[in-house]
């Protein structure tokens, strides 16, 4: 029964508000529970991240990172010449599906929830409507309706047309000058695909540096390969106003210089989808981030559930996922009638992962991957800790991978218990090492164990042994 036209009140188990990655996988443990499941979606089914957001912006970086991998070469050093940015775009609309949702709906399918599509709202507890239908459910309702991005309160920026991270990810031309507005992930990804893909990319960042949330050195190494690329990064830098004059977007610093460009990207924040779904209905305020425990249910609420994005722990594709496994698992469990554990860290129904090993990879050249906490992070957490540094070049792997490979790793030691609190790279190529230090951080690891986990030789990963070794003899 997909995309049910009934005008009768319509009863499951559980309803799903957003088929992204998170609501999907929501409804694939609740199906996989045996629980009837409806998933109500106001566009497409697989949501930003299949159409706006990491599957089209890695599709446009990965050309860029093998030329400048093939550059770092003896015999690939020909490789001079522009991207075929026609070809680069028509490679990023098929892994979009050319923005049609055909075989995500057939996943749905293929589950046996069932799809709704519309605008769908909370009218009650455990009730949502879709237009003319009412949707009921038994046990509970999910709500994974993601984030939008922020755009700042800019007089006469709406007449601007900005882009946004959509606009940025599904463009169909390069334009010849873009200002892209942010320091983080989505800036300095977006300036590195477009600064290659033809366009004259200016970055203004209001900080010190490009991604503050890791540690410092990730930043500086993105913005010193932005800058050999091209790019024009300025720091400590404000946008004031922004106006379009003769098709040119006219962009005004807090210095009080003029910049023009073709078009200006905001990449300064998301805010939550849930300003129109009904909160206010059940008691809770429109357009908040939903405080939820660790089984992914709102705070006050005995069926609410938030997951992914909406509840702001972690604004990651993988982590939302994630939630959901669990949201999944804990909703089949209170369904069946089983008490839940409280504290116990390896919990199935306990998204403890969303605390202390979170893992990210920046798709920029050179990448940049980390889990956990930053060495700032865990001294402002209170452990006693202590950074170990290594360059990259020391491991022989780095040298067969690049000649002139510039990188540095850093792994951040609790030296009470031994264990690792955070880990980050950069490098050309470290976002494949992430997942060694997630096991790592997560499974807490103690260094003593982590001698016996040798790494191949000559990989990048042997910059595991290095960070012992450093760690060891100083």
């Amino acid at each position: 029964m997909t995309e049910t036209e009934t005008n009768l009140t319509n009863l499951y188990d559980v309803v799903v508000l957003g088929a992204g990655p998170v609501g999907e996988n929501v409804a694939d443990r609740t199906r996989a529970a045996g629980l009837t499941t409806a998933v109500v979606e106001s566009e497409l089914v697989g949501g930003e991240c299949s159409y706006w957001a990491c599957m089209p912006s890695k599709a446009l970086l990965r050309p860029v990172i093998a030329r400048a991998d093939a550059r770092r070469l003896p015999g690939l050093r020909e490789v001079q010449g522009p991207l075929d940015t026609a070809a680069v775009l028509a490679r990023r609309n098929w892994f979009t599906g050319d923005w049609t949702d055909d075989g995500q709906v057939d996943w749905i399918k293929s589950i046996g929830a069932d799809l709704y599509r519309g605008h769908g709202r909370l009218t009650g507890p455990r009730t949502v409507t879709v237009g003319d239908k009412v949707l009921t459910a038994r046990h509970a309702v999910v709500v994974a309706t993601g984030t939008r991005a922020a755009l700042p309160d800019l007089p006469g920026l709406a007449e601007v047309g900005p882009w946004t991270s959509r606009e940025a990810t599904s463009a169909r031309s390069a334009p010849g000058r873009l200002v892209v507005v942010g320091g983080g992930v989505v800036a300095t990804e977006m300036a590195t695909a477009w600064q290659a893909l033809g366009s004259q990319v200016t970055l203004l960042v209001r900080g010190k540096g490009l991604l503050d949330r890791m540690e410092p050195f990730a930043g500086e190494l993105v913005a010193e390969a932005l800058t050999e690329a091209g790019a024009d990064v300025r720091t400590g830098t404000s946008v004031t106003s922004v106006t379009r004059s003769d098709g040119a977007v006219v962009v005004v610093t807090d210095t009080g210089e003029r910049i023009e460009a073709d078009e200006i990207l905001f990449a300064v924040g998301r805010a939550p989808r849930t300003d129109d779904i009904g909160l206010d209905t059940v008691g809770l305020a429109p357009g908040s981030w939903l405080t939820v425990d660790d089984s992914l249910r709102v705070t006050g609420t005995d069926w609410l559930y938030g997951v992914g994005d909406v509840n702001h722990r972690a604004l990651l594709t993988h982590q939302g996922k994630y939630q959901a496994r669990i949201a999944g698992a804990a909703i089949a469990a209170r369904a069946a009638g089983t008490d839940l554990p409280q504290s116990d860290p390896w919990s199935a129904h306990a998204a403890t992962a969303d605390h202390e090993s979170v893992p990210q990879v920046v798709f920029t050249d050179p990448e940049a991957a980390a889990v956990g906490l930053s060495l700032a992070e865990a001294e402002q957490a209170g452990h006693r800790v202590r950074a170990v540094d290594v360059d990259m070049s020391s491991v022989a792997g780095a040298g067969l991978y690049a000649e002139g490979y510039k990188g540095r790793a850093r792994m951040v030691v609790d030296l009470e218990r031994e264990i690792l609190r955070g880990v980050t790279f950069v490098g050309p190529g470290v976002g494949e090492l992430i997942h060694s230090a997630t096991i790592a951080v997560a499974g807490q690891v103690p260094l003593a164990r982590l001698w016996h986990a040798v790494p191949s030789y000559p990989t990048l990963s042997e910059v595991w042994l290095r960070l012992l070794e450093a760690y060891r003899d100083n």
